[in-house]
């Protein structure tokens, strides 16, 4: 039986108490359950083998209330190889009150999800180091200083450990191999000191690099070996202990062995050893360069900032930075924190944020970025959000996120990685027994030098890293790309993907009205009508009008205030604005009002047919001018579309304008399909039409109420410009406000699963070919066997090849180009009737 401590949120009343308690007793496999009201805490105890921590939160939900979990990440020093993580994993999972925990091999992190009234980080390192692992840093330093201070001591110690294995291995692996090369030389060596002086002087170089460098091997794989989980550490200890103990015997004991079998193998196991930390170091450098992204990301943010307090003017600790400080920024620094700009003005470079090369104009009232870099001027600012609050640390964090997820694609490397190693160990024991039964004497040599091969080329690191490695390096690069992957595997979701649905207003548009033509009868004056019309509109609470007002604005016009001004419900606006009788609608109020519309009403419905809305204004009684607003689509929307159709895409758009409007929209941007006059919760539908058929639909918007279809979507896509609730719901964060960042992300998912599959073909095929190879299938038909020292070469190698083929995805290049959006309001188009 377990015990668990359950902290529950939402308890007023002993009522609330007891019926938590009853809904924990009815679960099945729970033997007792008392919850403390003022503690606000359950102690439950149960049988593991009949339930599990999940189900009781779950009866806590279902109950009414919230369960209490926290999260913990621990970095974790130690692991070569992915059993090494399967046996974190399994022994984090195994710990009562953790509720879920992943480990990736090639972050070297463990995420962890856990009930804080039954474990704490402190227990969870406790179950980390009894598993034979260390975790690194404390609760008092900086973790990424602690990563990257362990990550160096690690790499001194390879280094270290690496010269010492070449520098006694080297002479010896020389030594035996003189007699093929110089045979002059070779017989000299054999006169000055015998062979028994020569194998004796093998021994000692031996011994220095079998129980020095090699130690590295020995204590984790024993380890592993008492566990019951074996790892690579286990293959090479018992490979390279195999030949040094044989030849050890044949040293000191030759009577013991067979006639004709008393050979040494003192170079096989040193330099089995030397290669495969030379793989090990080149790996460990690997591994340093696919965590560069979050590394450039955190070198991003400034250490100090410099903030007014009272009347002094200090330099503090970005730590100490609190909301509502008010910060100074010169030409040249960094933002410190996000904040809005109380005074002066700059041009910001804001592209690692979103990925546009333009610097943006900040003056008052400006939102800026931490982390972000000032051009030109000075300016002060008010902090809003600091410490983890940050955009740019919620962008390392979600990076961290989906760095530490593993996608589907990962499910067939786990299972075959779970039962490798043992395999690996039956197959060289098989390999044993039958060189022993059916081999060429001397059969024990066969025997022991092919089992020993198979031990060593067997490389489970290859099939540990191939997906981490690449997740790494794919987010990463979509990082700096203003691509944000909230999850790993959205990367494959998106791949998967047929159908891209884009949300109109905000999306594939601006997401507020703007005028876009004026048109105006032959004897009206085009900037005088405006004015008029502007100065009415001006007082309605209508977007249309909000845009036609900020027009005449934008030329810099004072607009009149209207001597009278009434809203006619249904129809239009009625004012009087400096004596002239101003009246504004569609046509049936111009019907109504008994003017003629005859003169515009062509060039009206060309507008209409291009999804724009047109309205008649009238000055005195006389039609004078035709105005037309729409939501005008992004600069950048056209060549989004057209990349997403290169890339294969079927592109569809969710609207809640009337079908004529959309279709207009659609055949201008050349969309496939139309889901218009949606209401606003009517897009999870409008998706799940879609996914008829079984299609993958990824769903792109930015408002709240594109959060359910976002969720609905097998892959939903947030524009960052939107809002909390629209990025919470999504699976990527486009951080740009425009499209351009939906064919990157496409892109870069499909290259990024192309080299997932890569280096899985890889890494399995390098153990499916060799494994047979080292086990000697070919010498029957060819004659050819894999020499132990070969086998260590490949198996090093495998890993390397795996490490340096995702840090291609590095060199990835978007196939959208993002253009500069104009600032400021379309300029609507003057042209007589």
């Amino acid at each position: 039986m377990n015990t668990i401590r359950l902290g529950i949120e939402g308890m007023t009343c002993a009522n609330c108490s007891a019926r938590v308690e009853r809904a924990l007793g009815k679960t099945g496999g729970v033997s007792d359950a008392a919850v403390n009201l003022a503690t606000e805490r359950a102690t439950i105890t149960y049988d593991p083998t009949l339930t599990s921590p999940d189900a009781l939160l779950q009866a806590v939900e279902k109950a009414g209330y919230r369960p209490v979990a926290q999260e913990a990440t621990l970095s974790i020093g130690g692991m070569t190889c992915a059993n090494c993580s399967a046996r974190v994993e399994r022994a984090l999972s195994k710990t009562p009150g953790v509720l879920q925990a992943s480990v990736n091999l090639a972050t070297e992190r463990a995420s962890v999800r856990y009930l804080p009234g039954s474990v704490g980080p402190a227990d969870l390192g406790h179950v980390v180091e009894k598993a034979g692992y260390q975790v690194i840093g404390d609760d008092a330093q900086d973790p990424v200083e602690a990563e990257r201070e362990a990550r160096d001591r690690h790499l001194r110690a390879l280094r270290r450990d690496l010269g010492i294995a070449a520098a006694f291995a080297g002479p010896l692996v020389l030594l035996t191999m003189l007699h093929m090369f110089v045979p002059a030389v070779d017989a000299w060596i054999m006169n000055l000191v015998g062979m028994r002086g020569f194998v004796l002087t093998s021994f000692v170089l031996a011994s220095v690099v079998q129980f020095g460098p090699g130690l590295r091997f020995y204590r984790p794989g024993w380890k592993s070996l008492r566990a019951g989980s074996p790892d690579m550490n286990a293959l090479v200890m018992i490979g390279t202990s195999a030949a040094y103990g044989y030849s050890l015997v044949a040293t000191f004991l030759p009577r013991v062995l067979p006639e004709g079998t008393a050979n040494v193998y003192y170079e096989a196991s040193a330099a089995i050893i030397t290669l495969i930390l030379l793989g090990k170091y080149l790996e460990a450098v690997a591994k340093g360069r696919t965590s560069e992204a979050i590394q450039k990301l955190m070198n991003l943010q400034a250490k100090t900032a410099r903030v007014v307090r009272g009347d002094e003017e200090l330099e503090v600790p970005i730590g100490e930075v609190r909301p509502g400080d008010a910060v100074l920024v010169r030409p040249g620094e960094r933002i410190p924190v996000d904040g809005r700009v109380l005074s002066g003005s700059s041009y910001v470079d804001e592209s690692m944020i979103t990925g546009e090369p333009v610097p943006v104009h900040k003056m008052d009232g400006a939102e800026v970025v931490g982390g972000t870099l000032n051009e030109r001027g000075a300016f002060r600012f008010e902090a809003t959000r600091t410490g983890a609050d940050t955009v740019l640390s919620q962008i390392i964090r979600m990076v961290e996120e989906a760095q530490g997820s593993k996608p589907r694609i990962q499910a067939l490397a786990d299972r075959i990685v779970s039962v490798f190693v043992p395999f690996v160990m039956a197959v060289a024991a098989i390999t044993f027994v039958t060189w022993m039964l059916l081999g060429p004497e001397p059969a024990l040599t066969f025997a022991l030098v092919n089992m020993v091969a198979v031990l060593i080329i067997a490389c489970p690191c290859a099939m540990g890293l191939a997906t981490p490695t690449s997740i790494m390096v794919g987010t990463g690069k979509g990082a700096e790309m203003g691509v944000l992957f909230r999850k790993g595997d959205a990367l494959q979701s998106l791949h998967e993907a047929r159908v891209v649905a884009l949300d109109k207003t905000g999306t594939l548009t601006q997401g507020r009205p703007a005028l876009t033509d004026l048109e105006v009868a032959p004897h009206a004056d085009g900037d005088e009508a405006l004015r008029l019309i502007a100065a009415a509109e001006a007082h309605s609470e209508h977007p249309i009008a909000g845009a036609i007002a900020h027009a005449a604005r934008e030329k810099g016009w004072d607009l009149p205030e209207p001597d009278r001004f009434d809203a006619v419900a249904g129809f239009g606006i009625d004012a009087v604005v400096e004596g002239r009788h101003v009246q504004v609608g569609a046509a049936r109020y111009m019907q109504q009002l008994g003017i003629d519309t005859a003169t515009l009403a062509a060039r009206a419905d060309a507008l209409a047919a291009d999804g724009k809305t047109p309205l008649y204004a009238a000055l005195d009684g006389v039609l004078t001018a035709l105005v037309a607003v729409a939501d005008p689509v992004k600069p950048t929307t056209p060549a989004a579309v057209a990349a997403l159709h290169h890339l294969g895409y079927e592109v569809a758009m969710i609207t809640g304008d009337d079908r004529r409007t959309a279709h207009a929209i659609a055949a201008q941007l050349g969309i496939d399909q139309v889901e218009a006059e949606v209401l606003p919760d009517g897009k999870v539908d409008a998706v799940k039409r879609l996914q008829q058929g079984g299609r993958k639909v990824a769903f792109v918007g930015d408002g709240i109420n594109d959060a359910p279809a976002l969720a609905q979507a097998d892959v939903g896509l947030a524009i960052g410009t939107g809002t909390d609730i629209a990025i919470e719901a999504a699976d990527v964060v486009l951080m740009a406000g425009d499209l351009h960042g939906v064919p990157n992300a496409i892109a870069l998912s499909k290259a990024t699963m192309n080299n997932i599959r890569q280096n899985l073909f890889w890494a399995f095929a390098y153990n499916v070919v060799l494994i047979p190879v080292a086990a000697g299938v070919l010498y029957p038909a060819f004659g050819v066997l894999l020499s132990p020292i070969l086998a260590a070469t490949a198996m090093g190698l495998s890993s390397v090849f795996v490490l340096s083929n995702a840090l291609r995805l590095r060199r990835f290049v978007p196939p959208a180009v993002q253009q500069p959006q104009p600032s400021g309001a379309q300029e609507p188009a003057l042209a007589p009737a």
